[in-house]
């Protein structure tokens, strides 16, 4: 804090608002490349994907829960986990606020794990949350939208993020958006992976907004700080 200029109010303001400048072309940048995302092509799943609830096995179509867009959290849980990833966690604090008002936009929102339906359950009420959470064990699901790999496939380059690089585990973040036809067609129109999942984490929006930021640079990883939101002390 002691680096930080001071200054009067006038000085103050006249700094504001060069950075409202700033920060309103960063809006009309926002706008244009969310428009942009909206008009990608879409590609229709062939694939009989089917996923474990807590109402029995059911389909991609029917996670969309009678609505005609969907958006899942690619939530790393892997099937010898005990607990979810702390950052996943992160960034579904915000979900169960926002759940009710996606819905009134004919969206439907759902995380999907490769762990058993019993772990995701268990954690889920050890969090205290009441989103959707649903099992994607022994299905491709995880594999096929790059976001699930075996041990054998991380000791070399794996395809992460729309590029071949190296990663440390078998589960990796993301999320994925998809649409439902009038005919019953699912098509896939969107996902994003590492940093893209920015935005999507109220905590970051709010720390990007404070003196000291994220607060992240002399840390060994971004998100060394992150804990479950019972463990901190």
């Amino acid at each position: 804090m002691a680096d930080h200029n001071i200054a009067s109010r006038d000085e103050w303001l006249e700094a504001r608002l060069a950075l409202l400048e700033q920060e309103k072309a960063l809006t009309r940048q926002r706008d244009a490349v969310s428009a942009a995302r909206r008009a990608l092509p879409r590609v229709k799943i062939e694939k009989d994907y089917r996923f474990q609830t807590d109402k029995g096995e059911v389909t991609l179509a029917d996670l969309f829960e009678g609505r005609t867009q969907l958006i899942v959290q690619h939530f790393m849980f892997g099937e010898g986990w005990n607990e979810g990833c702390k950052a996943c966690s992160l960034m579904a604090e915000n979900y169960d606020g926002v759940v009710p008002h996606l819905n009134q936009r004919d969206v439907s929102l759902v995380a999907i794990s490769r762990a058993s339906l019993d772990k995701l359950h268990a954690f889920r009420n050890r969090m205290g949350w009441q989103f959707k959470w649903v099992s994607s064990l022994g299905s491709d699901f995880n594999a096929d939208f790059d976001v699930g790999f075996t041990a054998e496939e991380i000791e070399g380059e794996i395809y992460y993020n729309y590029r071949k690089t190296k990663f440390p585990m078998t589960e990796a973040p993301g999320m994925s958006v998809f649409a439902l036809d009038s005919d019953g067609s699912v098509y896939h129109t969107y996902s994003c992976y590492g940093r893209g999942l920015d935005p999507l984490m109220g905590t970051y929006q709010y720390l990007d907004l404070v003196p000291k930021g994220r607060d992240e640079d002399n840390l060994s990883y971004g998100m060394e700080w992150v804990r479950h939101h019972d463990k901190y002390e």
